[in-house]
């Protein structure tokens, strides 16, 4: 079984005064993370606006984040794509860099059906053999389902270890946990959903808010684990409202947002996304001052 731990943070981009990839940054923000709760970064995801990076950007930030936390947290590398020939190339590429694992997006846009989806999938695999894949399903942004019976037979190729689960849908990881053998890992894909989704087989979360409670994370599903259900529930309620704010418009324009309340130089967001407004900056500074984060 491979482990990835718990608390798996999706890593934002940071871009500098010019709009370019800040690879100096990138690097210390990775080595904190890897020292405040996260076991797994996941670069280049949604959260990383991989849709707006190119793939030699995302490969230098694969390798600068690598050299930043070796030793001390894993690496899944986004390298997904609405594209099957795009995915196999770009992750056999990360494959050779040596990194821990790839996250696999539901193909965008094109809405294959689910024999195209297996297909999809499966040919990656295939294409990549030695290196652990966690499958993507976000539903709202790729207009498409990967239903728990497609997962289910995806789950039985050797190197398909994980889901990210981010359908909403408790029913349907229900579903994917009744399907599928306890080594296959189901993490939660929306912060909120983190508690709910523990409850019925999932393993931990690929977490925005991480970037600034990775340990209050741990401690809540630590607790869950070991039996102390209202202790996991109090601390859920506590960081509820920070989930909430953190998609109160679209990620990752929010947690980026916080960061820069933080004091770090993460910059700004690149188009087609646009930065905050001035009453989502006034949420975030009073939810943050509440969590005792400024």
């Amino acid at each position: 079984m491979v482990d990835f731990g718990r608390v798996l943070t999706a890593m934002i981009t940071p871009f500098d005064t010019k709009g370019e990839v800040n690879y100096a940054v990138a690097e210390k923000l990775a080595a904190h993370l890897a020292e405040n709760g996260t076991d797994t970064l996941v670069v280049c995801g949604t959260t990383g606006e991989s849709p707006a990076l190119t793939w030699d950007e995302e490969y230098e930030l694969f390798q600068v984040v690598q050299q930043a936390v070796r030793g001390k947290a894993k690496i899944i590398a986004g390298t997904g794509s609405n594209s099957t020939a795009e995915a196999i190339a770009a992750t056999r590429k990360a494959a050779k860099l040596g990194l821990d694992g790839s996250l696999q997006v539901v193909p965008y846009y094109n809405k294959p059906p689910q024999e195209g989806l297996y297909q999809h999938f499966r040919a990656i695999s295939e294409a990549a053999p030695d290196l652990p894949l966690m499958l993507y399903n976000v539903p709202g942004r790729t207009g498409q389902n990967l239903q728990p019976e497609t997962v289910a037979r995806l789950a039985e190729l050797p190197n398909v270890v994980a889901v990210k689960e981010a359908s909403g849908n408790l029913d349907q990881v229900s579903q994917i946990r009744r399907l599928t053998s306890t080594d296959f890992a189901i993490y939660s894909g929306d912060d909120s959903l983190t508690l709910p989704i523990l409850s019925v087989g999932g393993i931990g979360v690929v977490s925005v808010a991480s970037h600034l409670v990775g340990q209050p994370l741990q401690q809540m599903i630590r607790a869950f684990v070991e039996g102390r259900v209202s202790e996991a529930s109090q601390l859920h309620l506590q960081l509820f409202p920070l989930f909430k704010a953190l998609f109160a418009t679209t990620n990752p324009i929010p947690i980026k947002t916080a960061l820069q309340l933080q004091g770090w130089s993460v910059g700004c967001l690149r188009l087609p996304l646009t930065d905050a407004p001035a009453s989502l900056v006034d949420t975030l500074k009073a939810v943050m001052a509440d969590l005792s984060l400024l």
